[in-house]
């Protein structure tokens, strides 16, 4: 049976006219394939929104969580008030908004009877899970509204996943266990599941979070698991682009990727995707699409099996923060890159990402990347645990530590070309370089150098790119 598995992200959700237009996307697409799933993210900004409430609760402060869950009430009820609801369907609505707020008013209250020094990841995930939930039950009331059958389904049902509290991993062997049990009934009642993005449990249970972007990680592993033919992830702009747009006005959108190409741009700063949501796709060659909600007829941007060959190119260059480590004498990298990792993973819950480390007779230097997936602070605050660490030992660890930008370009097959390489390299001729990584992958070319010097540095590679022809070997 043809499946179609589609994300809906936060800032489609937030709108009438963006529900509407989600409204007839589902409406067309239910005729097209036998089977459809929906995953659909908070409302753009509500989980930043959660994530304050829960530092209000850890301090004892009330009338803050109180206020944004109010605002959170005011602002969805202001939202279905728009729509094309009957009179009983907008009160069930109402009820279940009000419902979800009373709980998340419950956690907050247990997190502040429960005063420590930093908040839990766990009560962390156990609110912000909020934001989906109010999502899932408006888009599923609409579609019922309008004569499609669809049934809001909590991701924690469905999504299982280890214990790593804000960044958990998914397992795919009981989370197929429970997409039979839980979704493929309802599929086969010609029912429309909206599935809540973001949020799983772990095997006992308590919910746990994907990271920053995680619904699109929720729709690849489910879409994956349901041997879908294609996962399509609805946004607010035409698909990937060559560079930020924000940045550089003439972007244009990448019409095709493959599987790697993706994962590296999404690691290395395209917010678009959830970086470990390529992984379980190109497990099983699902093909994704990544299309502009309100520009439906446009193609997008297409990642799949069929763009892992061709001649080496250049495809998009992006800019992320990085964290250097330098220090004045040699030194142990082992020991240094070990006190890292650890580091990383309390702090972030991720494992060790050290991108570029070298060492000469009178210098060491490490660099890292942190994935946008982390939120916009992550570089800060694994700086302050590094260096709270390294302060028990100043005599071991005389590392100076700095922020820095990573730029990198993205492409096909760079470790094919080495002229393409060095035509990069000559546009940063007034650029200090710290240090350059070919990616695993050889789809990436990462270049740490100070966060002044990023601005031109994208724009100059990205020269290469919109002249024709001129980003190929």
């Amino acid at each position: 049976m043809s499946t179609l598995v589609m994300k809906f992200g936060g800032a489609a959700l937030g709108t009438s006219a963006g529900l509407e237009q989600v409204l007839r996307i589902i409406a067309d697409e239910s005729k097209n394939w036998e089977r459809l799933l929906v995953v659909v993210s908070a409302l753009d900004g509500v989980t930043d929104m959660l994530l304050d409430a829960a530092q209000f609760a850890r301090i004892d402060h009330p009338r803050g969580y109180r206020r944004i869950a109010a605002n959170l009430r005011t602002r969805h009820l202001a939202l279905i008030d728009q729509l094309p609801l009957d009179r009983p369907d907008r009160r069930t609505l109402q009820a279940d908004i009000d419902q979800l707020l009373s709980g998340l008013l419950d956690d907050c209250l247990a997190i502040a009877n429960n005063l420590n020094e930093e908040l839990s990841p766990i009560h962390s995930d156990t609110v912000v899970a909020v934001g989906e939930r109010l999502s899932a039950r408006i888009i599923a009331a609409l579609l019922r509204q309008n004569g499609i059958r669809g049934v809001a389904v909590d991701g924690a049902d469905v999504l299982i996943t280890d214990a790593v509290h804000g960044n958990a991993n998914p397992d795919f062997g009981l989370t197929a266990q429970r997409v039979d049990a839980a979704l493929l009934p309802i599929l086969q009642r010609d029912m429309i599941p909206v599935v809540t993005g973001y949020i799983g449990a772990t095997a006992a249970g308590v919910t746990t979070t994907l990271g920053r972007g995680g619904t699109d990680f929720t729709a690849s592993v489910i879409g994956a698991t349901l041997a879908a033919d294609e996962l399509w992830i609805w946004t607010d702009v035409d698909g990937m682009m060559t560079a930020d747009p924000r940045q550089l006005p003439d972007a244009r959108v990448v019409p095709d990727l493959g599987y790697s190409e993706a994962a590296d741009f999404a690691y290395f700063g395209a917010k678009i995707l959830h970086a470990r949501m390529i992984a379980p796709l190109a497990e099983v060659s699902l093909p994704l699409r990544i299309k502009n909600i309100f520009q439906p007829g446009q193609a997008g941007t297409l990642i799949s099996a069929d763009q892992e060959r061709g001649k080496p190119k250049i495809k998009a260059v992006t800019s992320v923060q990085g964290l250097a480590m330098r220090r004045p004498v040699s030194g142990s990298l082992a020991g240094v890159t070990r006190l890292v990792g650890n580091t990383l993973f309390k702090t972030l819950g991720m494992r060790s990402e050290v991108l570029i480390a070298s060492q000469s007779s009178n210098s060491s230097f490490i660099c890292l990347v942190i994935p946008t997936s982390i939120g916009i602070d992550g570089v800060d605050r694994l700086q302050r645990a590094l260096q709270a660490k390294m302060a028990e030992y100043p005599e071991k660890m005389p590392w100076k530590i700095e922020t820095v930008s990573l730029v990198s370009a993205i492409g096909t097959n760079l470790h094919r070309a080495p002229q393409l390489l060095s035509r990069i390299l000559a546009r940063l001729e007034a650029v200090e370089i710290y240090g350059i990584a070919l990616g695993a992958s050889n789809c990436s070319l990462s270049i740490a150098m100070a966060q002044e010097d990023a601005g031109a540095a994208v724009k100059r590679i990205h020269e290469l790119i919109v002249k024709s022809g001129s980003g190929s070997a």
